[in-house]
């Protein structure tokens, strides 16, 4: 049914019956501030920027119409199972609702919301097996019934898209069962993580490459995920993370390969970033009256004064037409439905499809380029090339000017003259033809954290997924 979009503040909770919103990003009253320990204004706080598509972005999602009340329906299934049941919860009568926009509105919106949820959380599930197939659910090993349409819908438009994909996610791992490394094949397998988004996208191009189809996957990430980067928890993480992006550029050498293709890296088509900021210094700036302990990641950052921008966004968006937004991370824990409870919804506009006359110029390019124009920064955005993500000369100049960005940001100059132009940052990984990776420096800026990670035999998979 046709939506309409509307500017708001995107949060996954009912902001009233015939309006809600489903977030990629908690609102919070301070800045977003991960990891350094003993951290104190006192000390000077390095300016940390959390990008949660609450930025300076004039395009984030709320929703009314149809796909609102499938929002309070979440809410209500899942309050009747987890709250008082009935007890509190307000009957607001849809006969009033908004109805769908009008067809020849050219805003119009198809929308259609997503969950990673089980019947352990809500109620209305069907409890046979075969009934709950026949709805598109599964049944989990314990018996409960188990919807993951947000892993089905990323699947549908990875398969569909025909140019390009643009994702950004706080974590990145998955399609175990691929990978090629025996010290964790009997964990990957068992199901610790599962889950084909990463599978489908190596795939995707692999196909795309045989077919001799222009075809790119962007892909944003933070330098780390959410906590200490020494820590055993994020280097294992880390380790995961790696052994997924090794897979999949293997994939992709080995359709260049198959192709004949010489001279060409699989990270001509598919691609990792990550995002940090570093400034120069502003005579008359505020000095702090202390300063941090030596020898810490603390006192590090701010002597470099850089310091990575934390991505909690989860948003993926196809061939500027088509474009899926939640809580949803890519990792098991988020697509597996049994784990834990994420929302997202995908939508287009009808009136902004991809034809055989024109490319797609709606709201979801505009929130692209917007988004690019804040990464990578106006000069790098100039001209035709980002308008169309899906050729080389928009991947070779987005990897150019984020190649650029990350020598600026690791230099080891103390000081430095000039902000960075753009914060979209290469992720520091090196790719070979065949699809190897190696690490382009063996620690993040700042830190004794290992690129690559390291393995746990501590950690059980569950934790890491």
């Amino acid at each position: 049914m046709a939506q309409r979009l509307l500017h708001g503040v995107m949060e996954a909770k009912i902001l009233e019956a015939k309006l809600s919103s489903v977030s990629s990003s908690s609102v919070v009253s301070d800045h977003g501030q991960p990891n350094p320990a003993a951290i104190s204004k006192s000390q000077k706080i390095p300016r940390t920027k959390l990008l949660s598509l609450i930025m300076k972005l004039p395009f984030i999602f709320t929703c009314q119409g149809p796909a609102a009340w499938d929002v309070l329906d979440n809410f209500e299934q899942r309050w009747r199972r987890q709250g008082g049941g009935d007890a509190l919860l307000a009957h607001l009568p849809r006969s009033s609702a908004v109805r769908e926009a009008a067809d020849q509105d050219a805003d119009a919106w198809n929308v259609q919301v997503f969950r990673s949820i089980d019947s352990r959380a809500v109620v209305g599930f069907p409890e046979n097996a075969d009934e709950a197939a026949r709805c598109g659910l599964v049944t989990g090993a314990a018996g409960d019934t188990v919807e993951r349409s947000i892993q089905d819908g990323y699947i549908h438009a990875i398969r569909r898209a025909k140019y390009f994909i643009y994702i950004e996610s706080h974590c990145f791992l998955g399609s175990s069962f691929a990978w090629n490394h025996p010290d964790v094949a009997g964990a990957a397998k068992n199901g610790a993580a599962l889950h084909l988004i990463p599978r489908e996208l190596s795939l995707k191009i692999a196909s795309k490459i045989r077919s001799g189809d222009s075809f790119r996957v962007y892909v944003v990430l933070p330098m780390w995920p959410e906590g200490v980067p020494e820590s055993a928890t994020v280097q294992a993480v880390l380790d995961w993370q790696r052994r997924t992006m090794e897979m999949m550029y293997k994939d992709v050498a080995a359709a260049l390969a198959a192709r004949g293709s010489t001279g060409q890296n699989p990270r001509d088509y598919l691609s990792f970033f990550c995002l940090g900021n570093r400034e120069a210094y502003v005579p008359g700036e505020h000095e702090p009256p202390e300063r941090p302990e030596h020898d810490t990641d603390y006192m590090r950052a701010q002597q470099a004064r850089r310091f990575k921008i934390n991505v909690n966004a989860n948003v993926m968006i196809v061939d500027d037409e088509y474009i899926i937004v939640g809580s949803a991370n890519v990792n098991q824990r988020s697509m597996d439905g049994g784990r834990d409870t994420e929302m997202a919804m995908g939508a287009y506009q009808p009136r902004n499809l991809d034809t055989s006359s024109s490319w797609p110029r709606g709201q979801v390019q505009q929130f692209r380029l917007a988004l690019w124009r804040e990464h990578l920064g106006a000069a790098a955005c100039a001209g035709d090339d980002v308008l169309y993500p899906g050729r080389a000369g928009c991947m070779n100049r987005v990897n150019q000017a984020a190649r650029q960005n990350w020598d600026m940001y690791a230099s080891e100059k103390t000081t430095v003259r000039d902000n960075l132009p753009g914060h979209l940052m290469a992720y520091p990984v090196g790719v070979g033809d065949r699809g190897e990776l190696w690490e382009m420096v063996p620690c993040f800026p700042d830190t004794k954290a290992r690129v690559f990670g390291s393995s746990s035999d501590d950690l059980p998979p569950v934790l890491i997924a």
